[in-house]
């Protein structure tokens, strides 16, 4: 069985029917791929991306055969957020060390090198979409990354232990609950 498979199913949704990748490589290039059959570092193009795309598509990866954007699972993301449209790569992330607890299982919004998404407006729809669960969401532009969601209020009172007051009460201890597991690392 393959755990992180079945919780970006759980957390994400199924893969969409009627979104396909197309002529989009973007997870092949910004990606790290760090299992047993295929290692791979982040913003290094895959050794099997050619002109054409995957050179080894009928045998790639399990990895490869499995994973797929939050692009192609969430309707909420516009049909043109399209990765190689849009320059934002959406993905579940998995940190094996996290520094907090909203690191550990969490969505990752990478903006691409030279991608006009915030100036189009197209950064805050993506994030509009996927800021209301239950799931931290990071914002990457390359150089920094920031937590988008939950707020710095909740945040810092999940991550502090503090009190929370009564008007975030509700919203803290559900994002305690949800990541106690996490709790130990941060």
């Amino acid at each position: 069985m393959h755990t992180e498979t079945d919780l970006e199913t759980a957390l994400l949704g199924p893969v969409l029917a009627d979104r396909a990748c197309g002529d989009c490589t973007a997870c092949c290039t910004v990606l790290t791929v760090d299992t047993p059959d295929f290692v791979k570092p982040a913003g290094t193009p895959c050794v099997h991306l050619g002109s054409q795309g995957c050179s080894i598509h009928a045998v790639r990866p399990h990895i490869c055969r499995t994973w797929f954007c939050a692009w192609r699972r969430i309707a909420g993301i516009p049909d043109a957020a399209r990765p190689d449209q849009s320059g934002i790569l959406v993905s579940l992330d998995f940190v094996r060390n996290p520094r907090n607890c909203f690191e550990g299982v969490s969505i990752m919004v990478r903006m691409a090198p030279g991608s006009k998404a915030i100036e189009n407006g197209m950064a805050q729809t993506i994030l509009d979409s996927l800021c209301d669960g239950l799931v931290p969401v990071w914002f990457t532009d390359g150089a920094k990354k920031m937590l988008m969601h939950p707020d710095n209020s909740v945040a810092s009172l999940v991550i502090s232990g503090g009190t929370a007051p009564a008007h975030l009460k509700d919203e803290v201890a559900a994002w305690r609950e949800r990541y106690a597991m996490f709790a130990a690392n941060g």
